[in-house]
């Protein structure tokens, strides 16, 4: 049986939660999920710039789990923006801050 995941430390819910191609293409397209803290690690490492290992200390993970985390949300948006697919931010296994200062399980799973 395998560990049971530790929840990971997200800063706030996002502002957008999808992007899409411009609608002017009438073609069905397929959507692809980005877990939230999958944004959470490209906000920390890409956007604030920090280094990994104090990113994965704020997300409350090892450096190699918040690695991991990075590759795939990365991965997950290249293959949005050259495929034009449609990108949802969803789901995942994560804790949000409550205005307390105490943090507040807040992921439900999704597609992951």
């Amino acid at each position: 049986m395998p560990r049971p995941r530790k929840p990971r430390f997200v800063d706030a819910s996002p502002i957008v939660k999808r992007f899409q191609p411009h609608p002017f293409y009438s073609r069905k397209r397929e959507e692809v999920f980005l877990p939230i803290e999958g944004l959470e690690a490209i906000r920390l490492s890409d956007y604030e710039g920090l280094c990994q290992e104090e990113a994965a200390e704020r997300m409350n993970v090892s450096r190699q789990t918040f690695g991991r985390i990075l590759v795939h949300a990365r991965k997950t948006v290249a293959e949005t923006l050259v495929l034009g697919k449609i990108l949802r931010i969803e789901g995942g296994n994560f804790e949000m801050p409550s205005r307390g200062g105490r943090r507040r399980r807040r992921g439900r799973g999704g597609p992951f």
